[in-house]
């Protein structure tokens, strides 16, 4: 086998799920049924294995958590990025649905600032919020026509 790519073929690399450590599961299963997430998987044979899987509503790739998936420290996942069109109508959603959430923010001359980015800006307008065990969530606005931004 040799290290060069075959010639006219490109591979596609699609990521379809990420692996979150919690502590509690059946507290996480309510954390991202809240959010609004979709159960895909809920699925346990025995006490040593429980596989959940959730996905974001129009997203190509998963969150799962159980017992037995992952060795990692609960709440270490940090930086997870959903893409949204409007983050203010983001940010009311999750406010709506209970889930603590940062004000909106951009990053102005100065750094990090309150509020939308003045010139609405693609990747330049984020929300953020944690799930019970810290793993944490940046929720940034591109608005699938707008200037692009350099986030």
């Amino acid at each position: 086998m040799t290290d060069e790519p075959r010639e006219g073929t490109e591979m596609d690399w699609k990521l379809e799920n990420v692996l979150l450590p919690v502590a509690d599961v059946d507290r996480a299963t309510e954390f991202y049924a809240r959010v609004g997430f979709h159960l895909d998987v809920d699925h346990q044979p025995n006490d040593e294995f429980r596989v959940v899987q959730f996905t974001p509503p129009g997203s190509a790739c998963s969150v799962t958590f159980g017992i037995g998936i992952t060795h990692g420290e609960a709440g270490s996942v940090e930086g997870l990025h959903l893409v949204v069109t409007d983050v203010e109508a983001a940010y009311a959603e999750l406010v709506e649905r209970g889930i603590a959430v940062s004000e909106p923010y951009h990053f102005g001359p100065q750094g990090q600032a309150p509020g939308i980015d003045p010139a609405r800006a693609d990747f330049s307008s984020y929300v953020s919020f944690s799930d019970p065990d810290g793993n944490s969530w940046l929720v940034q606005e591109r608005g699938y026509g707008t200037a692009t931004g350099d986030g």
